[in-house]
């Protein structure tokens, strides 16, 4: 049996029943991994092998980057940033027509460039936006799309849990993969809000006027998102600069979204217990699929698999262009079956070489991916991020969410096809980081 089939087995068979019998996605690599080394080696080998990746995962300084950032973002979460974004959103758009659906996906790309959490954004603005947009008589499709459409950008706006991951798996720049989150998350913003005009234009009564705010209330409700701006500037300006590496970023995000919970008296004593379990528990599961991957990667490497893909991918006699589109095709049909997370730290090691050979920046590479994955989380059998909305939203079935999702798809496909005729819109913000 060659190694080449010993690793298409282990992906193809053992790692996928394993998922579909629920077992978490960390325990399902490491064990495809750890019991494909020792096959392919010895059980000696494979015992030694889990030892030091398990040691040497959990001994690295590099991912303290991931509680951090996470403490941050529950920090901001439990401590209410999310209602004065809302408000200070709904002034400045609810007087156009679907105006509140765009005020929610506004508030839900500001809210996520501090919390970074699909499944937080989306709990938090289900709760608020969604009886605003019931107060005005919107439709269930549209509301419900436009918070979990909204709630996915929190994976590509730094700070981003699954840019980090994708930085330290890559061996790249953390600090650049940020820079150039924000020029693909601005794009999928934009293009979110689009669609709502759009669907509008076709369904006016799907998104009734708001009613009109004044210039001294639109600007006075800019006050409520000081404390979002201060963070996001203390993060990105620190990297820019150099002040910060990532971890000491997160540290400085974490202390400043505590002092000014503080400062603000908005955050209580229960809140901050429950910021501290959702971090370590997050944290825990976060690490746990970086160790998992790492050990699935080992048995990857010791099969030449990622090597040889690599090697017969580039001598394809067509366009490098056409091969990419098939790699994303790929990752769109993956991110609907399976967690996006998940799938990013199998497939990096497979297509991340692909990548290079065909001379395509990894920074452009790894933020173009991450917009890709977003999509599974809105995009059944698995969409995580709509199940929470549906869920929340006990009075909407389930049904209409997804269709309401449906609308958003094509956002998510056009930003894509920009950011490769594009790939300026992720690159030239990172060349200016030192």
């Amino acid at each position: 049996m060659s190694l080449a089939f010993v690793g298409i087995l282990g992906v193809l068979i053992l790692l996928l029943v394993l998922f579909f019998l629920g077992m978490p996605v960390g325990f399902a690599m490491g064990i495809v991994g750890f019991c494909g080394f020792s096959y392919v080696l010895s059980l000696r080998a494979g015992l030694g092998m889990l030892g030091a990746v398990v040691w040497d995962t959990f001994s690295k300084y590099g991912l303290t980057v991931i509680p951090l950032f996470i403490f941050m973002g529950q920090i901001a979460f439990y401590s209410g940033v999310n209602e004065k974004l809302y408000h200070a959103a709904w002034h400045w758009v609810g007087r156009i027509r679907g105006g509140i659906a765009m005020a929610t996906i506004m508030a839900c790309s500001a809210f996520s460039a501090i919390c970074g959490s699909n499944a937080a954004t989306a709990a938090t603005m289900t709760t608020v936006a969604l009886p605003q947009m019931k107060k005005y008589h919107y439709h269930p499709r549209l509301s419900t799309g436009a918070v979990a459409c909204g709630s996915t950008l929190g994976v590509v706006i730094p700070p981003s849990v699954v840019l980090i991951v994708i930085g330290l798996s890559t061996e790249q720049s953390i600090a650049r993969l940020f820079y150039g989150g924000i020029g693909a998350g601005l794009l999928l913003s934009l293009l979110l809000m689009l669609t709502v005009y759009g669907v509008c234009r076709l369904h006016p009564d799907w998104g009734p006027v708001g009613s009109e705010s004044g210039w001294k209330e639109k600007f006075r409700s800019l006050a409520g998102a000081a404390d979002m701006l201060i963070l996001f500037l203390l993060v990105m300006l620190g990297l820019f600069f150099g002040f910060f590496t990532p971890a000491e970023a997160g540290a400085a995000g974490s202390f400043a979204a505590l002092l000014i919970s503080l400062i603000r008296r908005k955050l209580n004593w229960k809140g901050f217990r429950d910021a501290v379990n959702d971090t370590l528990r997050i944290s825990c599961m976060v690490i746990t699929i970086i160790t998992g991957a790492v050990i699935f990667g080992k048995f990857l490497t010791i099969t030449r698999i990622p090597h040889d893909i690599a090697g017969w991918v580039v001598g394809l006699p067509v366009s490098k262009t056409f091969i990419m589109a098939i790699i994303f095709f790929i990752y769109i049909i993956g991110g609907a079956v399976m967690d996006a997370l998940a799938l990013l730290l199998i497939t990096i090691p497979i297509f991340f070489p692909v990548a290079e050979q065909l001379g395509y920046d990894p920074i452009w590479f790894g933020v173009t991916i991450t917009v890709i994955t977003t999509m599974g989380a809105v995009t059944p059998p698995v969409g995580a991020t709509t199940y929470v909305v549906g869920g929340m939203a006990k009075d909407i079935p389930l049904e209409d969410v997804f269709r309401g999702v449906a609308w958003f798809m094509p956002a998510y496909i056009l930003c894509v096809i920009l950011l490769m005729i594009f790939p300026e819109i992720a690159t030239w913000l990172p060349r200016f980081i030192p």
